[in-house]
């Protein structure tokens, strides 16, 4: 009979051994899948910690083409973030201008909308508000910014236009 109990004996130490086995096994998952989660790589990405820098930059552009009172303009932007801009600005009334503004660093693009005051004075004219930067990609994927200062001048005999943008940036 001893061997019989041993045998038993044997199977449920074999049993105990699996199950306490599985059990530790399910609470490594567990706790793989817990860390995966917050990790971010089944759940929502990792937290990115936000950069905020002084905006400081210069745009000198052309027009590319105008439809009405719709004008789009191309150059290079200068300064904090340099790169090519396009500026898509639409006269309103005769003082008031809103504006689409997208900037393509070498390393994402940003993207901003504005208003501004527009007064046109014999051969220029010359525009100052606020905008905001509503999105970005790559390095400035979440990008956003308010109330930055907006400004700059259309020389209407050769379409040369510079605009000036400065404030803080968190990205």
């Amino acid at each position: 009979m001893t061997g019989i109990a041993s045998r038993s004996g044997r199977r449920r130490a074999a049993l105990g051994a699996t199950l306490l086995g599985a059990g530790a096994c399910a609470l490594v998952l567990g706790a793989g899948g817990a860390s995966a989660a917050a990790s971010g790589s089944t759940a929502s990405p990792l937290a990115h910690a936000a950069r905020t820098i002084n905006l400081n930059d210069t745009g000198r552009l052309r027009e590319t083409s105008h439809h009405g009172f719709h004008l789009n303009f191309q150059g290079t932007a200068s300064g904090t973030i340099g790169g090519t801009i396009y500026i898509h600005l639409d006269v309103t009334s005769t003082n008031h201008t809103t504006a689409e503004i997208n900037i393509y660093p070498s390393n994402g693009s940003l993207t901003g909308n504005g208003t501004a005051s527009y007064r046109s004075n014999g051969g220029q004219a010359t525009f100052s508000g606020t905008m905001s930067i509503s999105r970005g990609t790559g390095t400035y994927a979440h990008a956003h910014a308010s109330n930055l200062s907006f400004s700059g001048t259309i020389q209407r005999s050769n379409d040369a236009t510079s605009v000036h943008v400065s404030g803080p940036l968190s990205y």
